[in-house]
This record gives C-alpha cells, structure tokens and sequence, in this order.
C-alpha cells in the first residue's frame, strides 16, 4: 500500500513541481512538502484537503487508501440523476448452505445488520458530508430539487 509520503512526492513529480513550488502555491511554509515527503510532519486534514484539491484528487486516493482517483463530487454526483432509469430485478441465485446464516439471508447480509457496520458507515456520512465537497454536493442537489418543484 502507498503511504500518504509516497502519494504527495508521487503528485508533486508528476506536476513537475519542486517541494518549494508546491508548498508556495498552497500558501504553506517552503518546507513543509519536505517534512511531509520526508514523513517528518503529517499534513492536517485541511492541508489534505488542500492537496487533494490542487491535485484534483480524493483524500482517499491522497491518503494511499484508494487508487481511484475521483473526487467525491464526481462520484457522488453520478449517483443522483435528473430522469431515474429503470432497471430490470435482480435476479434471485439459488443460496447454498455455506451462504446462509440461520437461514436469514447470506453473511454479507448478516454483517451489514450489524450494530458496529452500521455505526461505522453512519460516521463515514457524516464526515464526508460534513465536508467543504459534501456541503457543496448538498446544496446542488437541494436547489435542483427545489427547482424540480416549482
């Protein structure tokens, strides 16, 4: 797995920037990309942010824990459509034993009834929404709705 460093270094090369080129024009101290590139120092979450909005990033994808480079805005986006599109049903595979648990539906299905899953992803949300791109996702889609409306 790609560390965070490696992610900012990997970036910034890509740009053909120097360390110093970058931190000005994020308005940090010269050598802070160095400390981060070095690993001396770990960006906060909004110098994160901050880079993952120069580069065009997600913080998922700047942080090593995703090789999707879309932003949130981009991926969120594509889920909410003006025109909803009509799906054929799933269709049903016939269940083995080894996939169900008491007969209540698969593991999977047992795993994301369970109180600690569901606590988990509840605080993903809510931190994603929490963001500047999250704030801006909902108020596009509260206007579009609301223009919907009327």
């Amino acid at each position: 797995m790609i560390t965070l460093a490696q992610r900012i270094e990997e970036l910034r090369t890509q740009r053909g920037m120097s360390r110093p080129g970058l931190s000005a024009a994020l308005g940090l101290p010269k050598n802070a990309i160095e400390k981060f590139e070095t690993g001396r120092q770990t960006p906060n979450q909004k110098q994160q942010e901050k880079l993952a909005a120069y580069f065009g990033v997600s913080i998922f994808y700047l942080r090593g824990e995703s090789d999707d480079r879309t932003r949130q805005e981009s991926w969120l986006e594509g889920a909410y459509q003006e025109d909803p599109v009509q799906s054929p049903p799933p269709r049903r595979e016939p269940r083995s034993s080894a996939q169900s648990v008491g007969g209540e539906g698969t593991v999977f299905d047992s795993f994301l009834r369970s109180a600690p899953f569901q606590e988990l992803v509840r605080t993903m949300v809510l931190e994603v929404l929490r963001s500047p791109e999250g704030q801006e996702l909902l108020s596009r889609t509260v206007r579009r709705e609301l223009d919907r409306q009327n």
